[in-house]
């Protein structure tokens, strides 16, 4: 029978707020969030006949944003859709699992490096109005820098997804991250908004 789905496909990209097109956040909608619930959709019924697996691929990203908050969204998103569906499909013996990796950029390739330039050149006249290329230059070196600190070890992930797919007892969710980016997560989930908020203002600002 049908066993396991996993909902791997994603796409990346660095901007803030205003830099990026109403045509972006429609493709990263549909390519993060929608094709996911596309392909559960599709098949559910399998899913649910032969009692299997649905795996998603979230990130640590969905609990805060580093110059990337239209990547967050949609991961936070799929955490939503994901506790939603994994309560629907336990009286149907199905298990719902997320995994959520920390920085693996070096692993996945999925963010090339940033160029400052072109994102200058993609800027409306507005945006180009509110801020300068020096500006532009500090953000992409800044999340150049993150990549470059990206983990190498993408069979860390991979091990996470199949013990997820064959475990007798599976996570509801497999956090695999470096020790620093759980104490993030960890800040963000209990500590007051404003906390985090400085947190990372703070880190913004170096």
């Amino acid at each position: 029978g049908f066993w396991g789905l996993v909902n791997n496909a994603g796409i990346s990209t660095f901007g803030e707020t205003g830099w990026l097109s109403m045509e972006k956040y429609e493709k990263f909608a549909d390519v993060n969030l929608l094709g996911s619930i596309r392909t559960t959709l599709a098949f559910l019924p399998l899913l649910r006949k032969y009692k299997g697996r649905i795996v998603f691929m979230s990130s640590i990203i969905a609990y805060f944003a580093l110059g990337n908050g239209i990547y967050s969204m949609t991961k936070a998103a799929i955490e939503k859709f994901c506790d939603a569906l994994r309560l629907e499909m336990k009286k149907f013996g199905v298990r719902v699992c997320i995994i959520q990796p920390g920085n693996y950029a070096r692993s996945t390739k999925i963010q090339p490096p940033v160029s400052a330039e072109e994102i200058w050149n993609e800027l409306s006249d507005e945006e180009k109005a509110v801020y300068n290329k020096e500006y532009v230059q500090e953000r992409a070196n800044f999340f150049n820098s993150i990549l470059s600190e990206g983990s190498a070890n993408g069979n860390e992930v991979v091990d996470a997804m199949v013990d997820a797919l064959t475990s007798p007892a599976p996570k509801a969710r497999y956090m695999v991250a470096k020790l620093k980016e759980k104490a993030l997560v960890f800040v963000c989930a209990l500590f007051p908004t404003a906390v985090m908020d400085s947190v990372l203002s703070y880190a913004l600002s170096k």
